[in-house]
């Protein structure tokens, strides 16, 4: 598909799955700054491992429309202890953490032994119970246990969270929203294969939706196989639009409030 110009809307976006640090090539000034030019108005930078919990924190102090979150990936499940347990406490009361996350399962890769990433989940679970946060889920092949231990914390997780990048089946994604979870969509719904998770789309409420990109990855169309950036936003805004069969101007206020709801963003 031809490249176009990113479209800008007059209701802002806010960006709620991003790892900035990950992002190569460009300052981290010009990306936030290119993802302002397009009215992305606020960024959710996102923690991943023991190793980047102060990274997020430090790129979120940086920017006054930056935002980050503290947890650890499924993939680094077996690196998290009691030490990185109680990094990700001490932090959790700093003004730019808004989130306990990128919690869950990963059966797909299984990069870490599956007990132990049950583990990591439950332990962060019980912290965001405590401090009373909402969660960012990943969730990949592992449906059944996602849902178990999604079912064993829901009712304490008041503020319940985000499986973000959602692909997993309709079973799964019928229980979160039940429990009052938002899901989270990228540019993998602008792929020409994923019409399992376009269909996703089409079950979930607007009033359950987030938005994301997952940068550097997951680009969508029409910019696909370039490194994504948050200023690519909109585009998912416009394939949601499309197939929910609403304008993106409707949407766009409902998803901004959605994402303020959650995150409790000022």
């Amino acid at each position: 598909m031809a490249k176009r110009d990113i479209p800008v809307y007059s209701h802002p976006i806010i960006e709620t799955h991003c790892h900035l640090d990950y992002l190569e090539g460009d300052e981290l000034s010009a990306v936030v700054s290119a993802a302002q030019a397009v009215n992305v108005e606020q960024l959710i930078t996102i923690a991943v491992s023991p190793g980047n919990l102060s990274t997020v924190r430090q790129i979120a102090g940086q920017f006054d429309n930056v935002f980050c979150t503290q947890g650890v990936h499924p993939h680094e499940a077996e690196d998290y202890n009691d030490d990185v347990d109680s990094e990700i406490r001490q932090h959790l009361a700093d003004s730019k953490v808004v989130a306990v996350g990128e919690i869950g399962l990963d059966y797909f890769y299984d990069h870490a032994d599956r007990k132990q990433q049950q583990i990591a989940f439950e332990r962060q679970l019980q912290i965001a119970c405590e401090a009373d946060l909402p969660i960012v889920v990943h969730a990949r092949d592992a449906d059944d246990d996602t849902q178990a231990i999604l079912r064993n914390f829901s009712t304490p997780l008041k503020r319940k969270g985000v499986i973000h990048s959602f692909t997993a089946g309709v079973e799964l994604a019928e229980f979160c929203l039940s429990e009052g979870f938002h899901l989270g969509f990228n540019g993998i719904i602008t792929f020409n294969k994923a019409e399992n998770v376009r269909d996703i789309v089409r079950l979930t409420p607007i009033e359950q939706m987030l938005v994301e990109t997952d940068s550097p990855y997951l680009t969508p169309v029409p910019y696909r196989g370039k490194p994504n950036q948050p200023k690519y936003v909109p585009f998912v805004c416009e394939k949601i639009a499309e197939i929910k069969g609403v304008t993106v101007e409707s949407l766009l206020p409902e998803l901004y409030q959605n994402s303020k709801q959650v995150f409790k963003l000022p």
